[in-house]
């Protein structure tokens, strides 16, 4: 698969480009928006199949780029960023990213995340199975539309208050990861995690209700909460 990685720092391409290339990757280098734009024009060969794209660039923002990027293509963008805010996340998925990864990342997770987004912008199978839109999250029977806020099992539209659906967007933007009830609350509620515990809890029992999968969030006991993908 071709790979375009926009990211200003040398060392920090070359690395991930090295790694990236172990794991079967060709490797296409950008140091700026303007190269990576460039990169995208069609030269008469294969596509590329990700765009892993650094929001730190020095030509123009990340968000804007991303912008340009999904106005000329469906190829599939990854944002790499240190802002860890459900804010920028949300707004990054609103411009056409199909997904998010904070810095410092897991490289296991991100070739998990890259090859996941791959495998969503696959043409729909035989059936008639029509791809996602962008922005929309599919773990198993639920489809999380973070855009629009929708939230659908099975294709039925599921009702979830505003915080039930911050902390759903939050966990399912990063299935497998075990976040901190701290982070959690710091995050969804916008405060400290001081008499908010109880808050949490009882949130998360009604998500595991509404979307009828009580496995789907998982306790790590002691520590926090994470979304389990079935499909991984």
């Amino acid at each position: 698969m071709r790979l375009l990685l926009v990211e200003d720092d040398n060392h920090v391409a070359g690395a991930l480009s090295a790694i990236l290339s172990r794991h079967g990757f060709q490797v296409t280098h950008a140091r700026s928006g303007e190269e990576a734009l460039k990169a995208l024009l069609p030269a008469g060969g294969p596509p590329f199949g990700v765009v892993l794209l650094d929001l730190g660039l020095p030509d123009q923002d990340g968000y804007e780029v991303c912008g340009k990027i999904r106005a000329r293509t469906s190829v599939p963008v990854i944002m790499v960023t240190a802002r860890a805010d459900v804010r920028s996340r949300i707004h990054g998925l609103n411009l056409g990213a199909d997904d998010y990864v904070v810095k410092p990342y897991d490289t296991g997770e991100l070739l998990a995340r890259i090859h996941a987004v791959a495998r969503r912008n696959q043409p729909g199978d035989a059936d008639g199975g029509a791809t996602p839109a962008p922005g929309t999250l599919v773990i198993g029977a639920v489809q999380v539309e973070l855009p629009t806020r929708r939230v659908s099992v099975d294709g039925e539209v599921v009702a979830l208050t505003r915080k039930e659906f911050d902390l759903l967007a939050l966990l399912v933007q990063r299935p497998g990861v075990v976040f901190r009830r701290e982070q959690i609350i710091s995050e969804v509620w916008r405060t400290s995690w001081e008499g908010t515990g109880r808050t949490l809890e009882v949130h998360v029992a009604s998500l595991r209700s509404k979307l009828r999968r009580p496995a789907l969030i998982e306790t790590v006991r002691g520590v926090g909460y994470r979304l389990v993908d079935p499909g991984a």
